[in-house]
């Protein structure tokens, strides 16, 4: 999890990203496991409502707490990827199995690569680096999954959910950390000064 001084690639409010982005996995998650619908139209509304508003939050808060140029860029794309994967499986919901499979994997692939091809660039710069890898290659193994499982839709919107389980806790743990990271961070320097000034 996060837990080294941030740097240069993410400004001090970037813990609430992953914050929002774990409740809205969450969310989903629970949506799934509380419907007795497993079909791949459920599959796609999930997934789609899942993936535009994270898509949202990724794309508009990445110019607001990325510092890092070319890192601000690909998780705006990143976010642009999901906007578009997920207004795709709320359009075209009746699509089917191969559809939601298919959606799914590549929306996984392109946004997996970009999250852990990012973490790898700035590791050692930001507390979140090692975070990003792995929840990278979390989303790039759910494309692999996706691609190489039989066909099912009660399996595959199944494994979707643990999925969004395993993000979202990861998520969580990792946000409150980075948190939890700055504010000791910041208090350090005024701890500093108070004992200078008693001695």
């Amino acid at each position: 999890m996060a837990n080294a001084p941030a740097a240069s690639a993410t400004g001090s409010g970037y813990w609430i990203v992953p914050i929002a982005r774990a409740v809205l996995a969450l969310v989903s998650a629970l949506v799934i496991t509380f419907s007795p619908d497993h079909s791949a139209e459920f599959g796609l509304l999930v997934f789609g409502a899942f993936a535009v508003l994270t898509g949202l939050v990724v794309a508009v808060t990445a110019r607001r707490t990325l510092t890092d140029g070319p890192t601000r860029t690909l998780f705006v794309v990143h976010g642009i990827v999901g906007i578009l994967s997920g207004a795709l499986a709320l359009l075209f919901s009746t699509g089917g199995l191969g559809f939601f499979l298919y959606l799914v994997s590549v929306w996984a692939a392109v946004t997996g690569f970009i999250e852990l091809y990012s973490g790898v660039r700035v590791r050692n710069r930001t507390a979140f680096s090692r975070d990003w890898i792995v929840t990278g290659t979390a989303t790039a193994v759910l494309a692999l999954v996706f691609l190489l499982l039989p066909p099912n839709a009660v399996v595959s919107v199944g494994l979707l959910s643990a999925y969004l389980v395993l993000l979202g806790v990861y998520l969580a743990i990792a946000g409150l950390s980075l948190k939890w990271a700055i504010a000791a961070d910041q208090r350090a320097p005024q701890s500093v000064a108070n004992e200078s000034e008693n001695l």
